[in-house]
């Protein structure tokens, strides 16, 4: 690692490797910092059992598109961390793992310093490419469990086996939750959802995956008038960090209706409000939000597929909205740890971002950075990878190149 850098990329997963990949392209000499001691990015943090939720279809990467003979397959954990090893290798990445960024600031007479864990280092240009999963987000409640009953993170979270015997209460139902409540379900465990209003959605609508839909309404539905999916359309700032639809890879990739886990055994609730020496409460909501999520997708991102599909001409057949599900779970308020052998907590309660370690001006009253297409107001300083940087793809394999060429274009240019 060299003491001077005309640009240095903060993070290698893919949002790091792609600014890489573009700035070798503009012939920008830059080096790429990682604390984690292996390439694999945020990936390397999920449980063993983890498969990708977008199909393989959206695994391009700007030099490495997916060849493969499966797109609509998903891929494992492991998988998709050899996959950007890989990556790094063929783009011939200038990585170097193992250096956490303690600190960066504004260096007297232009650019930047930062002090990291091998040392300092001064750069013309820094872009951030931290992801989007920083720090665990758990909610002050999590201070209340009595002291026996373990608890995790599904950032810590491995395998049914880490937990101790008895039942498990998620808190959460994004796209950890669900996947989670599944494995522990399947694995025999009694299990307690407590439900949250992240959107249902179909795997697949209108004959595709319905990730191909969202990075294709994404990227062209401006083309054609539709701009539901862009930064600008999100009907306040808050929504940047609105959860992505409850959807998983795992045999073969599935949709995960929460009515159905509750048919299948698993025991639904409101919302965690308050924990009280063991004695949980939840709201007393749980009809109207099953409701709510169940009717999410039609509203927003069904609407706005079906408006570009119209638009572009693209000939895909209807899809009929699914049945109504007459099946309606016990609304229990109330529960008590020990009358229900609760043993563990998994709180899928989302990550939040951390620019802590930014010693300048960056970040709105949200914590997100303030910028203009991943162009900061500090010249110099970039970001990209970040969710709704410029549209909803803006954080995922398959659209995150496209946010990364423009920014490079602006390094190499400014």
């Amino acid at each position: 690692m060299g003491p001077t850098s005309d640009t240095v990329i903060i993070g290698a997963g893919q949002a790091g490797l792609t600014m890489s990949y573009w700035l070798t392209q503009l012939g920008v000499e830059h080096q790429i910092l990682d604390r984690r001691h292996s390439l694999g990015g945020a990936f390397q943090d999920r449980w063993d059992s983890f498969y990708m939720n977008t199909p393989n279809l959206a695994l391009d990467l700007p030099g490495m598109p997916y060849d493969g003979d499966d797109r609509d397959a998903f891929i494992s954990r492991d998988a998709v961390v050899n996959l950007f090893r890989r990556y790094a290798e063929l783009i011939a990445a200038p990585v170097h793992t193992g250096v956490d960024v303690t600190r960066l600031s504004s260096a007297p007479g232009g650019g930047f310093n930062l002090e990291t864990s091998l040392g300092n280092l001064r750069a013309r240009n820094v872009v951030l490419a931290t992801g989007a999963y920083q720090v665990p987000k758990i909610p002050a409640l999590a201070a209340k469990l009595p002291a026996g009953v373990t608890q995790l993170h599904t950032h810590d979270y491995r395998n049914p086996s880490q937990l101790p015997t008895g039942a498990v209460l998620i808190v959460g139902t994004g796209q950890s939750g669900g996947q989670i409540a599944e494995e522990l379900h399947a694995a025999g465990r009694e299990v307690h959802l407590s439900v949250s209003v992240v959107p249902e959605a179909p795997r697949r609508y209108r004959g595709q995956d319905l990730i191909y839909w969202m990075l294709e309404t994404g990227k062209h539905g401006p083309d054609y008038g539709v701009n539901a999916l862009t930064a600008e359309a999100l009907p306040s700032p808050a929504a940047r960090f609105a959860p992505n639809p409850l959807l998983s890879g795992i045999d073969g990739g599935h949709a995960i209706h929460l009515r159905e886990l509750g048919r299948r055994g698993i025991h639904l609730h409101g919302h965690l409000e308050t924990i009280d020496d063991g004695d949980l409460t939840f709201s007393d909501d749980l009809p109207e939000r099953l409701g709510t999520v169940e009717s999410i997708f039609a509203q927003r991102s069904g609407r706005a597929i079906d408006a570009y599909i119209a638009a572009a001409g693209i000939d895909a057949p209807e899809q009929p909205p699914p049945p109504p599900d007459n099946w309606h779970p016990l609304d229990q308020a109330e529960l008590n740890l020990v009358d229900a052998n609760i043993t563990s907590v998994l709180w899928a309660t989302g990550f939040k971002l951390d620019f802590g370690f930014v010693d300048l001006p960056l970040v709105d009253e949200w914590g997100y950075p303030r910028h203009s297409r991943g162009v900061t107001e500090t010249p110099g300083l970039y970001v990209v990878g970040l969710p709704w940087l410029t549209r909803h793809y803006s954080a995922i394999i398959g659209g995150v190149g496209l946010d990364a060429e423009y920014v490079a274009g602006r390094v190499a240019g400014d």
